[in-house]
């Protein structure tokens, strides 16, 4: 799927979503396309799947880590979901991911056209709607790789961003 422009990470899945529901996909699935989520994980996202109605693949839980990242930048990470989970009130362990697996009646529970957040903070607010509307989440451990394909969008900018987000998104959604 090639879209015009960059409208940023949160447009490109949604735009995903829309076409794979359209589909009639049961299950959707979201990672990066890099090589830091490893595909040979997907079969157990799926097999998680038939027990939860959104399944996370989770750096921050036991068997789970993450490799070839500095200091500043796993803290960063680790802080981000910290920030996330204590704001929030939710007991996900790691919010800012991007390898998930939805059941179907996930997404067409979210309103997506309200769905505000575009970059790092996407993942935050699509898991934290989940949760709020009474869905299953399951995190299932996985190792988490540095980029082998492109630069990272990461910068400081983002990261103060979700400072103000978070909250905002707690406010917002009930």
């Amino acid at each position: 799927m090639h879209r015009p422009g960059k409208g940023g990470l949160g447009r490109a899945y949604l735009a995903g979503f829309d076409r794979a529901l359209k589909a009639g996909a049961d299950l959707v699935l979201e990672m990066d396309s890099d090589f830091s989520h490893d595909p040979a994980d997907l079969p157990r996202l799926i097999a998680a799947a038939s027990a939860a109605d959104l399944v996370l693949g989770s750096r921050y839980v036991p068997g789970g880590g993450v490799t070839d990242w500095g200091r500043f930048r796993r803290a960063l990470s680790r802080g981000g979901s910290w920030y996330s989970q204590a704001i929030l009130g939710v007991s996900v362990r790691d919010l800012t991911g991007g390898f998930k697996c939805f059941n179907r009646r996930v997404l067409e529970a979210i309103p997506l056209e309200e769905v505000r957040n575009n970059g790092y903070g996407f993942q935050v607010e699509l898991t934290y709607r989940a949760v709020k509307q009474g869905f299953t989440v399951v995190e299932v451990p996985i190792l988490f790789r540095e980029r082998r394909v492109g630069t990272s969008k990461m910068n400081a900018r983002i990261a103060i961003e979700a400072v103000w987000k978070v909250p905002a998104l707690r406010l917002r959604v009930r």
